[in-house]
């Protein structure tokens, strides 16, 4: 695991007309870990997340990615420094075959007709990398396919292209126990394999069982980041709804606290609200 982010936000403001959704926000994501985005609905957690994948620009703040300062103006800027997010919706097409799906709009070609020996191949080495066994024909369509195979796809989907970071949106929302074990277990495998994973997730359950890192939104405004070691299941509760927990998160005097009690130094994983 790297002490470098390979995510780094700093200052993140965004505001639609008068409303402020993030204000002052920090937020890292390390390679080899899997940290957990909680906070309640509204807390600004689908905001960051379309502020760090290019769909909305920021108002103020910076990015660094590996260590370097960069722009991200566009979904097209993200997926170039190797960043993928799997919405809750899946963005699946029924219709199409697992093959297809993966490859959808990134189709390879010779010549003038599509390569479907290669992105075949590419799709099995995927699945095979990620040890997804559950699969039995790359050839089935989506229709086809339970809950837990549909959301292995799309993550499959979103490594397949030299990923470094990839989000995933509330990924077991729709799913039954074994369902979720598998795809909690495909999760942790991400972040085995080197990739840095952001889990936005409502159940504590699962954060505890895959998290290296919990950050907590409240308002707009990170209240903490730490380590999922260093926290309790009432704290995070807390942090989400309170937005402070004991000596952590915001200072009871005022709107913005100071580091919270744990946390780690800003920068790394900002540990409250500066």
């Amino acid at each position: 695991m790297s002490a470098t982010p390979l995510l780094e936000l700093r200052g993140i403001d965004k505001s639609f007309g008068p409303v402020q959704v993030l204000r002052d926000v920090a937020f890292a994501a390390h390679p080899g870990e899997v940290t957990a985005l909680v906070g309640d609905n509204g807390a600004g957690k689908s905001t960051l997340v379309k502020c760090i994948s290019g769909i909305y620009p920021t108002d103020a703040g910076e990015f660094l990615f590996d260590g370097r300062p960069v722009t991200i103006n566009s979904p097209r800027d993200a997926a170039a420094l190797g960043i993928e997010v799997v919405y809750q919706d899946l963005a699946l097409c029924d219709n199409l075959d697992i093959v297809q799906n993966m490859f959808l709009g990134r189709e390879k070609r010779s010549g003038l007709v599509l390569d479907e020996p290669t992105m075949e191949q590419m799709a099995a080495e995927t699945l095979a990398g990620l040890s997804v066994r559950t699969v039995k024909s790359l050839r089935q369509h989506v229709s086809s396919l339970s809950g837990g195979q549909r959301q292995t796809v799309a993550i499959a989907k979103a490594v397949l292209w030299n990923s470094k970071l990839v989000i995933l949106d509330e990924p077991t929302a729709a799913l039954g126990v074994a369902q979720t074990a598998q795809v909690l277990e495909l999760v942790r495998r991400l972040a085995d394999n080197g990739l840095a994973v952001v889990l936005i997730s409502h159940n504590m359950n699962d954060v505890f069982a895959v998290s290296d890192r919990i950050a907590a939104l409240y308002l707009g405004q990170m209240v903490a980041q730490v380590k999922t070691t260093d926290i309790t299941h009432a704290q995070v509760v807390e942090l989400i709804t309170a937005g402070r927990s004991g000596a952590l998160g915001l200072a009871t005097d005022s709107g913005n606290g100071g580091n919270g009690h744990g946390a780690e130094p800003a920068g790394s994983t900002s540990g409250g609200v500066r």
